[in-house]
């Protein structure tokens, strides 16, 4: 992303567009990073950003909480009889001895009988017995009923992108997948860590046209984003713009795309995220201001991202998020990193494009996933399920989600995560004199819109399609479209491909579990 379009982003107070891969020339320097501590420091939660200045949000539960119960689908000691009307006492007596039930106090408002059983018999059983019946209208187990699963995260009520895809019903049939799924964000890197790191920069630096002076040594504190969870449920984590094994967030694009995957979810805290049982394997393909700034020995380019792609899949990722993309010419290595990560099993979701106002251009790893089964293609829709103003259209497009488009309703039309509260992160957006080093500990929930959190959603759906034992990444995208809410033109189009993704329904569809 370009300093001139964070700018425009927040004078607009929209805060967040998708990044691409960053055009800084290569630098022939060492990086001049190094690793000061682990566990430097703790995250700052700074609560919400909206419109306009950081607004605080009281912590805690929503007016939602779910008892304790236990898991069985029917109480085990009675059933519901309907006797049939001029049915006598006697008879009523007799059916019941049948059984060896027993009658119930009368209930207000019960048309019905509720009969207990006393020999530990089925209730299934029984009431199929009593059907037979010719007195019995009906007879009926006392299932269970339970509300949908909510989460308690008191920012929940701002995740309108979940409603729309159904996934309070969806987690009443998967829970959030498990930790044995595993889901490679591609990106910016992530706010997983507590650490710090040593930088130096002596020289200005001439980045996007603008010369910024030479900040010397500095100590940058990085926080683990305390809405992603503890330290062991990121596996494998590898930086390729650094090249080493720290792919810290530099950006806070990363880190928010994780959260609409994974974030932690039910915990009476924050925002809510979809597949939030899986583990997360941060993979850094893509640099951002910073990275330009302090001279990274590599820049985000093709053979990054296929190293990227071929690492996460060596190293047991099941789902790739590739909220990452370009314009220009074909990109035939990353085709070949994603036919190798999906013939390893994982299912790869890459960002359509945001480009649609700018000429449309055709997005070269987007552009590849009609050929390949086991990638899928995403374009973004807003709050009013209608394509989002920037969502490139095109042959590309196969299925849609929920990106948000501030041009219809503002900020809270985007989608909601926590990230880095950006006043500490983008001094570069200050001016020379407001030109300062940069703090990553200092976190919020901050609204975005993109494709890149539309792909967000379909990795996320994907994990829990993967829970569901549909583990071929084909499989999981002929669900997902099988089962997509058909919008625009019937059929597939250019704007929305199949359809919205349906979560409830692709997780009926194909697999349930319990």
């Amino acid at each position: 992303m370009s300093i001139s379009s964070r700018a425009r982003a927040h004078a607009a107070a929209l805060l967040g567009t998708v990044v691409c891969l960053a055009a800084v020339a290569a630098q022939d320097m060492l990086p001049a990073r190094r690793l000061l501590q682990s566990a430097a420091t703790q995250a700052i939660d700074r609560g919400l950003r909206a419109d306009g200045p950081v607004r605080a949000v009281r912590k805690g539960t929503d007016s939602y909480t779910r008892r304790a119960n236990s898991s069985a689908r029917y109480l085990p000691d009675s059933v519901i009889v309907k006797f049939r009307a001029g049915t006598s006492p006697a008879t009523e007596a007799a059916i019941r001895a049948l059984i060896q039930g027993r009658a119930t106090p009368d209930l207000p408002y019960a048309p019905f009988d509720v009969v207990a059983l006393d020999n530990g018999a089925d209730p299934e059983a029984v009431a199929q017995r009593l059907s037979l019946q010719p007195d019995i209208e009906y007879a009926q187990p006392r299932y269970r009923v339970r509300p949908l699963f909510r989460p308690n995260d008191p920012l929940f009520s701002l995740q309108w992108n979940f409603p729309m895809l159904d996934m309070e019903r969806a987690w009443d049939i998967n829970r959030g997948a498990s930790s044995s799924v595993v889901v490679a964000v591609l990106d910016s890197g992530l706010a997983y860590t507590n650490v710090s790191f040593d930088f130096t920069q002596n020289a200005p630096q001439l980045i996007d046209d603008v010369v910024f002076p030479a900040l010397g040594t500095v100590r940058l504190p990085f926080a683990a984003a305390p809405e992603l969870g503890a330290a062991d449920r990121f596996v494998a984590p590898r930086d390729f713009i650094w090249d080493d094994t720290q792919p810290v967030d530099m950006d806070g694009h990363g880190t928010h795309v994780a959260g609409t995957i994974a974030q932690v979810t039910n915990n009476a805290a924050g925002v809510a995220g979809m597949a939030f049982n899986v583990r997360l394997m941060p993979v850094k393909v893509n640099d951002g201001f910073w990275d330009a700034y302090f001279r990274s020995p590599f820049i985000g380019t093709d053979d990054l991202v296929a190293r990227g792609i071929r690492y996460a899949a060596d190293n047991g990722a099941n789902v790739i998020n590739m909220s990452i993309g370009r314009d220009g010419p074909p990109a035939p290595v990353v085709q070949d990193a994603v036919v190798y990560a999906i013939s390893k099993g994982a299912f790869v979701a890459v960002a359509a494009s945001n480009e649609f106002l700018e000429g449309n251009p055709i997005p070269r790893f987007a552009e590849m996933a009609p050929q390949i089964n086991g990638m899928v293609s995403v374009a973004a829709v807003g709050r009013d399920r209608l394509r989002a103003a920037y969502s490139g259209t095109g042959a590309f497009v196969e299925i849609a989600a929920p990106g948000g488009d501030s041009t219809r309703g503002g900020a809270p039309s985007m989608i909601l995560q926590q990230t880095y509260d950006f006043s500490f992160t983008d001094t570069f957006l200050n001016g020379t004199l407001g030109f300062r080093a940069p703090r990553f500990d200092v976190l919020e929930y901050i609204y975005y819109e993109g494709t890149s959190m539309a792909t967000a959603h379909v990795s996320g759906l994907a994990a829990l399609l993967y829970q569901q034992g549909i583990t071929k990444p084909a499989a999981i995208e002929a669900a997902m479209k099988r089962f997509a809410t058909d919008l625009g033109t019937s059929g597939r189009d250019n704007d929305y491909g199949y359809g919205l993704i349906n979560a409830r329904s692709s997780l009926r569809g194909l697999g349930i579990l319990r």
